[in-house]
């Protein structure tokens, strides 16, 4: 059976989309959304996560404001916060960015917080916040300046991809795997079926 019903992914993320297709689900339409990511002053992560999800899926929802091709549409947000302590990370952009993300997480453990945002068609707000706890192994300098080559922490939320290189830093991980790689995706289905979204109408052809 064919996904009858429409989703809207407030992303441009691969790795969202990737995730999503794992599962069966493929978004009618993405729509990545620019909003000012900056933490609010001794913000939580788990709470710059929440604000930052909904802030993206609330854009999307003005942006199709009117907009009869996405009557009854879902839309789908999510955001990723990586944080040692109250400290919150970076998505790296910059190679010192990265370096010093690298350096900070080196032997430790870290939490990644990611929040996801649906609104239905009805135009309820339904969020969860879903934390994963990872610790890393001691980095050698050998491993930050070759991973750092790699270019694979440009633009990654504490400066890494777990599903690339980096997965081999991980020395335990409690939790959600899909939390870190960006969406979590038993949390995100059991958002889309509560509301009415039929998760396993594209299986059949997953």
């Amino acid at each position: 059976m064919a996904q009858t019903e429409k989703l809207i992914l407030a992303s441009g993320s691969p790795r969202r989309v990737e995730l999503l297709a794992q599962a069966g689900i493929e978004a009618a339409r993405l729509m990545p959304m620019d909003i000012d990511e900056t933490p609010k002053r001794s913000e939580h992560p788990r709470s710059l996560a929440r604000r930052l999800s909904t802030g993206k899926a609330q854009a999307a929802l003005a942006a199709i404001k009117g907009d009869p091709a996405h009557a009854g549409s879902y839309i789908l947000a999510a955001d990723t916060v990586v944080s040692v302590g109250r400290r919150i990370l970076p998505k790296t952009e910059m190679v010192d960015e990265a370096s010093s993300a690298l350096h900070l997480l080196s032997g430790r453990s870290h939490r990644v917080f990611t929040g996801v945002c649906l609104i239905t068609p009805d135009r309820t707000v339904r969020q969860k916040v879903i934390d994963t706890k990872v610790r890393f192994k001691r980095l050698s300098t050998t491993d930050i300046e070759n991973y750092l080559a790699s270019g694979q922490w440009r633009g990654k939320a504490g400066g890494y991809a777990i599903q690339g290189i980096a997965g081999s830093f991980v020395v335990k991980l409690v939790g959600s795997y899909t939390n870190v790689v960006g969406l979590p995706l038993y949390e995100t289905l059991t958002l889309l079926s509560g509301e009415g979204f039929d998760v396993h109408a594209g299986w059949a052809d997953a």
